[in-house]
């Protein structure tokens, strides 16, 4: 998939000023330059947020079109009735804000997860366990991240970790997980990044959680001490990476999802671990938008 093109990179004050000002009636959760990040507003928006996915997940990264959505060329789902979805809007592009939006992630709370019949990753991942240990705690589902090719930089995941980190503030979320992909379905091909969540990062004891029996598939590929750590996080997709630097553990085993072409992993992640630099860096910018 051709991504966007960067264009007219700086946009005089006045006009980024007057390109917000239409926008004040829709809640901001962070801004670097030109970019900033807010929720979804209206049906128009999340199709506009669909198709984006669509051309990612579907004509870039190649998944199988067994959603009749996929027709209309959109990638949804029963979820996304129920979800919020986080926008990254470019406002030096032409044209409506439908046709700004250059990245985007869904966001599900627990306290409406029920409407959908439960969490996304329960598909794939035995959740139920680990949110019976942790009564009391709120649970936030992330998943369907993706931005477009010419926007895959440090700013940008920057931003939407301003995002997520200041809607987390608004919603008091203590949990965050999701899954998170490595592609291609042979999980022999990643065999030493798997192998390094697996042995390093896996989740345990009170926030232990593993794939379902009917899907799992093992990430113990090699041996702990035949583990090029250097290589091994080299070879990580970038989203596992930053979560990995966040303090995100991993579930046990991964999953194969053949309709979209991946192999997954489980991504848990309560508040309470990450790396307090990390919440000093995304922390004084969500402070001021979670207001």
């Amino acid at each position: 998939m051709q991504g966007l093109i960067l264009r007219n990179a700086v946009k005089p004050e006045a006009q980024l000023a007057a390109a917000l000002a239409e926008k004040s009636s829709v809640d901001i959760l962070g801004q670097i330059g030109p970019l900033l990040v807010r929720l979804a507003a209206g049906d128009e928006e999340l199709r506009a947020a669909q198709k984006l996915r669509y051309d990612v997940f579907f004509r870039e990264m190649g998944a199988s079109h067994a959603d009749p959505s996929a027709m209309e060329e959109r990638d949804s789902d029963r979820f996304d009735a129920v979800c919020d979805h986080l926008l990254v809007i470019d406002t030096t592009l032409p044209g409506t804000t439908c046709q700004q939006i250059v990245g985007t992630y869904r966001m599900l709370p627990q306290d409406v997860a029920g409407a959908a019949g439960g969490f996304y990753s329960e598909d794939e991942f035995e959740l139920g366990g680990l949110v019976s240990r942790h009564q009391g705690r709120r649970f936030l589902e992330l998943g369907r991240s993706c931005v477009l090719p010419a926007y895959r930089s440090k700013r940008t995941i920057e931003l939407l970790w301003q995002g997520i980190w200041a809607y987390c503030r608004k919603r008091d979320i203590d949990v965050m997980t999701g899954c998170a992909s490595f592609p291609g379905t042979v999980p022999a091909a990643h065999a030493e990044a798997l192998s390094f969540l697996h042995h390093f990062a896996r989740s345990e004891g009170a926030w232990a959680v593993r794939a379902r029996d009917d899907r799992f598939s093992s990430m113990d590929l090699m041996p702990a001490e035949a583990i090029n750590m250097k290589a091994a996080l080299a070879a990580m997709p970038p989203l596992i990476k930053g979560y990995l630097r966040l303090g995100a553990r991993f579930g046990e085993g991964c999953v194969i999802d053949r309709h979209f072409g991946t192999t997954d992993v489980l991504v848990v992640l309560p508040v309470e671990a990450i790396s307090q630099r990390y919440l000093a860096h995304f922390g004084a910018e969500a402070e001021r938008f979670a207001a």
